[in-house]
Formats: C-alpha cells, sequence, structure tokens
C-alpha cells in the first residue's frame, strides 16, 4: 500500500519539470506576440485589451501539444515556436511598407514580390530576428532537458488533458472574438480592416481567422448566389449609376484618352517647396493649365500599385484579401478599356516592367485591352531603381503613341518613383534636401522630383505635337510614398507636432488633375473623391455605358462619399478612422460622437465593400452580361 502510494506522489520539483516547456512556452511567446502587436500599432496600443485573447490563443496550441509524450510534447511547442516568430517577423516586415498586416491572399501573391528584392531588403531591420533569439538560446537547455527524467501520462490521461485544455481556449478565445463582432458588426466576416483584428485579438488569431475567411469564401464562391441577392446587387449598381448627367456630358466624344498613373506620387509634394526649391515644378505648372482636384484619395489594399489600375479602369473595390489582378483575372469585367473598345477605340497600356508582375499579362487581357506595351517592347537603355527609367519610358511611350490609330485609349504607368527611392543616380540630385539628406523621405523627395522632370518633358511634347488638341488628359497617383514607420519624417516635414489618425488619412491624398484641349476648364475642385471615381467619370465624358460602377461621375453628383477598403470613410466634413471606431470633425480636428446619418454611412460603406467583393467571388458580371 505504501508502494503504491509513493508510485502516485510526485515531488513537486518533478511536476514542475515535467512541465516546465509549457510554462516556458506560454511565457515567451506571450512577449512576442504582444511585442509585435506593440509595433504594429503602438499609438493605439493597450496590453490590457490584448493580452487576455492573446493568451487564450496560447493555451490553445497548448491543449494540442498535451496530446504528445513528453518529449514529443516539447518538440511540438518548440516547432511552434519558430513558425509563430517567422510569422511574427513577416508581419512586421510587411507592415512597415503596407500598413497591414499579411494574410493569405498576400501569401498567393508572393511570386509578384520577386521583382522589389531592394524594398523587401530595406524593410527588414536587424531587431527584427530577435522573435528567434530564443529558439537558439533554449538549443543547450533542451539537450538538458532531453536527458531529463520527466514524468509520462497516460495515452487516456493525454487525451483528456487535450480535451478540456483545448475547450477552454476555444471558450475563451470565442468570447473574445464575439465581444469583437459585437463592437465591429460584419469585421470577422469582411476581414476590412485586418489591423484592428490584430491588434484586438493578438496575431495567432487573427491568422487562424484569416485562413478560416479564405476557406469560407472559397467555399462560397463555388456555391451559387441566390437569385434574390444577385437581383439586390443588380438593383443597387443600377441605381447607382442613374444619376443625372448634364455636366460635361459627351464632351470627350471623339477625343483620345490619355490616363497617366504615377508611381507613389503623393499629394503633399505639390505646390511644395524644400529649401527654397519647388518639389514639384512640372506638375506645378501644368496644374494651372488643367481641372485639379485636391481632395483626391487612393483606396488601394494589398494590391497597392495594381488595385490602383483595377479601381480607376472598373470602379470596383479591392479584393478583401490579396489582389485581384491576381485572384480574379479569370473573371469579366465590364472595364474601361472594354467599353471604349466598344466605341471603337484602339486600346493600350504602357508599363516598361515586366509584362508578368502583378499578373498584368493576363490580367489586361480580361479587361480587353487591345494590346500590353510592356518591357518587351522597349529598349531598356537606362534604369532607374526597379527597372526602365521614366526619362526612356516617357520618351518612348510618346514615339509608339504617335503611331496609334485615333481615337484611343493609352494607360501609362510610371516606376522610376518606386520604394525605396534609392537610386536616383544624379538624376534628381539637383534637389537640395537640407537635414533630409539621407532619410527616406529626402530620398523620396528626389525620386519624385526626378520622375516630375519627365512628366514636364513627355506633356509639353504631347502638347507641341498637337497630340492634346483632340485628347483629354488624366494623370494621378496611384498610392501612398511614405510608409507608416517613417510617417514621422513626413510629419516633420509637414510641420504636424502632435499628429492624430486624422492627419495620418488627411495626408493619404494623391494629385489628380484633368486636362482638356486648349487648357479648357481650368481651375481647382475642392470635392472629395477617390480612384474609383475616375471610371464613372470618364463614361460620362466619352458617352459609355455606366452599368456595374460603384463610383460616381465627378461633375454630376453631390455624395462626396470617398470609402476605403479598411472600412474608413470620409463625406467631406468627416472622417471615421475604422481601426479605431472613431469620427473625426475634419474643420476642428477633433473627434465627435456617431449620428444616425453617420452610421447609416458606415453601414452603407460595408454594402459596397460586400457588393464589390460578392460580384468578384462569383463572377457576377459574366452573369449580368448573359441574363441581357
Amino acid at each position: 500500500m505504501n508502494n503504491n502510494s509513493n508510485k502516485l506522489k510526485i515531488s513537486p520539483l518533478k511536476l514542475l519539470l515535467s512541465y516546465i516547456d509549457i510554462f516556458l512556452f506560454l511565457a515567451i511567446l506571450t512577449f512576442k506576440l504582444v511585442m509585435c502587436d506593440k509595433s504594429i500599432s503602438p499609438e493605439y496600443f493597450d496590453y490590457k485589451l490584448v493580452i487576455k485573447p492573446i493568451i487564450y490563443s496560447i493555451i490553445c496550441l497548448i491543449g494540442i501539444s498535451l496530446i504528445f509524450k513528453s518529449k514529443g510534447r516539447t518538440r511540438f511547442l518548440y516547432i511552434a515556436n519558430i513558425v509563430i516568430s517567422l510569422i511574427l517577423i513577416a508581419d512586421t516586415v510587411y507592415f512597415r511598407y503596407f500598413k497591414d498586416v499579411i494574410s493569405v491572399g498576400v501569401l498567393r501573391n508572393g511570386v509578384m514580390l520577386g521583382g522589389v528584392k531592394s524594398s523587401v531588403a530595406d524593410l527588414i531591420k536587424a531587431k527584427d530576428f530577435l522573435y528567434l533569439a530564443d529558439v537558439f538560446i533554449l538549443i543547450p537547455l533542451l539537450i538538458l532537458y532531453k536527458k531529463c527524467d520527466r514524468n509520462q501520462t497516460p495515452i487516456l490521461k493525454r487525451l483528456a488533458s487535450f480535451i478540456i485544455v483545448f475547450i477552454i481556449g476555444i471558450v475563451l478565445n470565442g468570447l473574445s472574438i464575439y465581444k469583437m463582432s459585437v463592437e465591429q458588426p460584419r469585421l470577422i466576416t469582411t476581414m476590412y480592416n485586418r489591423v484592428y483584428i490584430a491588434k484586438f485579438l493578438g496575431d495567432i488569431n487573427f491568422h487562424i481567422l484569416d485562413i478560416y475567411n479564405v476557406a469560407s469564401n472559397k467555399i462560397m464562391s463555388l456555391k451559387k448566389i441566390s437569385p434574390e441577392k444577385e437581383n439586390k446587387i443588380k438593383t443597387y449598381l443600377t441605381k447607382n449609376s442613374s444619376t443625372s448627367t448634364t455636366n460635361m456630358k459627351s464632351i470627350g466624344k471623339g477625343k483620345n484618352l490619355i490616363m497617366i498613373q504615377v508611381e507613389a506620387l503623393q499629394q503633399f509634394v505639390i505646390n511644395a517647396k524644400v529649401n527654397g526649391q519647388e518639389i514639384t515644378p512640372n506638375l506645378n505648372r501644368w496644374l494651372k493649365k488643367s481641372l485639379y482636384f485636391d481632395n483626391f484619395f487612393y483606396q488601394v489594399a494589398s494590391g497597392n500599385t495594381s488595385d490602383a489600375e483595377f479601381l480607376t479602369n472598373n470602379s470596383l473595390y479591392p479584393a478583401s484579401s490579396g489582389a485581384v489582378y491576381y485572384m480574379y483575372a479569370g473573371n469579366t469585367y465590364s472595364s474601361l478599356a472594354k467599353e471604349m473598345n466598344d466605341k471603337n477605340y484602339y486600346t493600350s497600356v504602357l508599363h516598361g516592367y515586366r509584362e508578368g508582375f502583378w499578373n498584368r499579362n493576363v490580367m489586361y487581357k480580361a479587361e480587353k485591352f487591345d494590346d500590353f506595351w510592356g518591357e518587351k517592347s522597349y529598349n531598356l537603355n537606362e534604369t532607374v531603381g526597379l527597372g526602365l527609367s521614366d526619362k526612356s519610358f516617357l520618351n518612348q511611350s510618346f514615339t509608339k503613341m504617335q503611331k496609334f490609330k485615333q481615337p484611343f485609349y493609352s494607360f501609362l504607368i510610371t516606376l522610376s518613383s518606386h520604394y525605396p527611392y534609392d537610386d536616383v543616380k544624379g538624376y534628381g540630385n539637383d534637389l537640395n534636401v537640407g537635414s533630409l539628406e539621407g532619410t527616406l523621405t529626402g530620398n523620396y523627395l528626389k525620386g519624385i522630383h526626378y520622375t516630375d522632370a519627365q512628366l514636364g518633358i513627355f506633356l509639353d511634347k504631347l502638347e507641341k505635337s498637337g497630340m492634346l488638341d483632340n485628347s483629354i488628359l488624366m494623370l494621378y497617383g496611384d498610392h501612398y510614398a511614405i510608409p507608416k514607420d517613417k510617417i514621422n519624417e513626413l510629419y516633420n516635414f509637414e510641420g504636424i507636432k502632435k499628429p492624430t489618425d486624422l492627419d495620418w488619412f488627411q495626408l493619404q491624398k494623391v494629385p489628380m488633375l484633368m486636362h482638356f484641349p486648349k487648357d479648357q476648364y481650368k481651375g481647382t475642385n475642392h470635392s472629395y473623391t477617390g480612384q474609383i471615381d475616375i471610371y464613372p467619370t470618364i463614361a460620362n465624358m466619352f458617352g459609355l455605358p455606366e452599368k456595374y460602377l460603384l463610383g460616381h461621375d465627378l461633375f454630376n453628383t453631390k455624395n462626396e462619399t470617398v470609402m476605403f477598403r479598411n472600412g474608413s470613410f470620409t463625406d467631406g466634413n468627416t472622417f471615421y478612422i475604422s481601426w479605431t471606431n472613431t469620427y473625426y470633425d475634419i474643420k476642428t480636428g477633433k473627434a465627435v460622437p456617431e449620428t444616425k446619418k453617420l452610421k447609416n454611412l458606415k453601414d452603407k460603406t460595408l454594402l459596397n465593400l460586400q457588393y464589390s467583393d460578392d460580384i468578384l467571388n462569383h463572377n457576377l458580371i459574366k452573369k449580368f452580361e448573359t441574363e441581357k
């Protein structure tokens, strides 16, 4: 009897030794996840908010580990630690550039990042690898631990422990997720604000929810959408495009359309100086000859440049995860190029980079462009940054465009001002950036100064050749230039002392100008607008059908609401920041309470995003076209 009782007794030291791997795993991983959360969103970080869901998510992993014998459990926890550490490094690096958390959709597009090795190298910091420091420190300890005599638990007890601990973790986690879903309805199903989810629930829970949503969306896309919902979306699109079009109606009929998307061109450089020098003297000059929209926002998501192209050429929102150009290149689109083709226009894209980058060679065919003049169509006689210099690209493009059959629609995409702006090779070095020398912002100012010079030469050539006498030209920036981890450099440049999220968003404007023959209609339009509104505006001016567009004609609508993929929006008076669920009065800069009108706009924003996702997931435009 005494012998049996002695067998049942386990010393506290041996008990601690038997399960110390679990306690270490919990402590180390909790610390890493909290630090990652803080690095991603330091302004609104609250460890009291995130610590519980982080621990609950780790408890779920610990529960799984209890299935294994002691040595197998330690091995499982060690490998899980390595995998999660690598994910944290990836999320940290990705956030520096994209202001977002990496998702499954982004991983699908990983091949697209192959051409921006210098960008990735610049983003990675030595401190990022501290997430892996413990992995190496623990190796000698693990060797010693392996030799220790540990308590071995029978299989039935291990299974019971797994079930109990795992269920506890799942229930507690579920309560955290439910609490967030009550505060932010639709957030989990749309994943429109990934940063908020990671901040509220921790990185592990975010990635689990992301995987779940990708899988469920895939399953949903395989299912047929109900006729009721399909009709509801079609009715919504019809109503959205049924505004009275009287202003500027059909003024572009028979004229060429030249659209230039400029890499990383942001509005803060327009009419700005550094050390007494104009940063963009040529664009400033052309703004005076054009109609300039000074409250124009980019609306891209993780697809960045490709998202900007998609927004302007389709008037639909970017994908909720990943890039439309990669995930939905097999869909049918009522694109700008397609409708221009139907009006007997010659349509083409001109871009001096690799044809396959962002899956452009496939997507442009889906959008019905007649030709894609990519890298192989150019003489690569001069490089700046990623590839062919803007100087050479625009010179060669001008020669090509002179031979195009008129009327034509030409969509040009520049490249030289691409992040990390470290290869101006003297072309932008005539700009003295003073104290910003050697900083990312200083390099950007030089890079965009170079691109501005090349655009000035190109636009002057178009004018002198007489091409602009029969063309409407549009020029806009595609996305932000300064990543969030360097935003303080931009705040200092702008003289912003106590920045808020409103300041951040107000700096996310990009210039957009329209030039008409003989400098007609020049002036400044202060309406709040975005990239999704370009196609409906062109449709009005060129007499194109407006069938499946979620944007608004800039000349014939009083709706100035600009909606963003993360669920934020502005109506020109108030700015809603989704990741903090805060409304700001634009004039005063102060936070204001939610009103019924603002709540309705918030709901409408989520509805627009959901309908856009439905159109993409179920290839609804193809269905709408076949139902005619």
